[in-house]
């Protein structure tokens, strides 16, 4: 065999090897691509609700069951076991709609708030109204500020000074007095409001209550900075730094001259005393009226 043959046995060679590669690649690309599929096709099974769930609602046979699930996102805490579930009287703790899947953290044995509260904290209620309360849309599982407005203390405080301050930062709402309902967005005032806080919360809420009003400032539920600081009084407000002094009655201030006048009366005649005799004298009396002459003496 000649070296032109060789050469091309060679370059068959090659090109064979580079194409069982090429297959081979190809094929294993295939396979991985059917199996992803394969993985994300898959289902599994997982309890969800029938219908709308409410508070309180007991998980039964008639409002939960098994539905399939793909397997890659089955939510965390998701129950497969349906007996598992329904065994112990479970009941739902947050509203779960209808379709969704039912989590160990939206169901509890016993319906009651002291049961579901995490250690080591408090559930304390504070008054609001529908100013205070943010109009009722201050609902459960929504997450507030507490301030409070109160008179600035000291002797030189007059009724019109307040200060508002920051209590508590980004404290969840437990309940309020309207309904345990996060999907009700109506409106509604309420009266109360039930907040989650540890046990310096609950001492801060119910001085609070005490020496001011408090007021609700709802808050995104996803912002979790706290730390604000600082204090906001009368002064901080449009204005705030301008007053009027009070005045005092003005009084017309004239000038009067007091004039003295002197009221001369007529002056009576002069009176002049009787001359003191010098000589001698005798008494003349004619009637019962007397009179004193005097007599000249002999040889004056």
């Amino acid at each position: 065999m000649d070296r032109r043959n060789w050469i091309i046995v060679g370059a068959a060679v090659i090109l064979g090897l580079l194409a069982v590669y090429l297959a081979n690649a190809w094929f294993n690309g295939t396979q991985e691509r059917q199996e992803k599929i394969a993985e994300q096709q898959r289902l599994v099974n997982i309890a969800v609700a029938t219908r709308d769930l409410e508070f309180g609602a007991p998980l039964t046979r008639d409002n939960v069951r098994l539905a399939s699930w793909p397997a890659n996102s089955v939510p965390t805490g998701a129950y497969q076991n349906l007996p598992q579930l329904l065994a112990g009287g479970n009941v739902a703790i947050r509203p779960i709609a209808q379709g969704e899947p039912i989590l160990l953290s939206r169901v509890s044995a016993r319906a009651v708030l002291s049961a579901n509260l995490p250690l080591d904290m408090r559930a304390v209620t504070v008054p609001v109204n529908d100013v205070t309360g943010v109009a009722g849309f201050v609902t459960p599982g929504d997450v507030v500020d507490v301030l409070l407005t109160r008179q600035i203390p000291g002797d030189g405080a007059s009724g019109s000074d307040k200060m508002t301050s920051i209590v508590l930062e980004n404290v969840q709402v437990l309940a309020t007095d309207r309904e345990s309902n996060e999907q009700n967005t109506d409106p509604n005032a309420n009266k109360t409001a039930t907040l989650q806080v540890d046990t310096i919360g609950a001492q801060k809420l119910a001085l609070a209550r005490e020496i001011g009003s408090l007021s609700l400032a709802l808050r995104n539920v996803k912002n979790q900075t706290v730390g604000a600081t600082g204090v906001v009084t009368s002064a901080d407000l449009a204005g705030g730094r301008y007053y009027i002094r009070s005045r005092a009655p003005r009084q017309t201030t004239t000038t009067q001259q007091t004039v003295s006048t002197t009221i001369r009366q007529p002056s009576a005649p002069a009176v002049s005393a009787p001359r003191r005799p010098t000589g001698p004298t005798m008494s003349i009396f004619r009637g019962v009226q007397g009179s004193n002459q005097e007599v000249p003496r002999y040889g004056f």
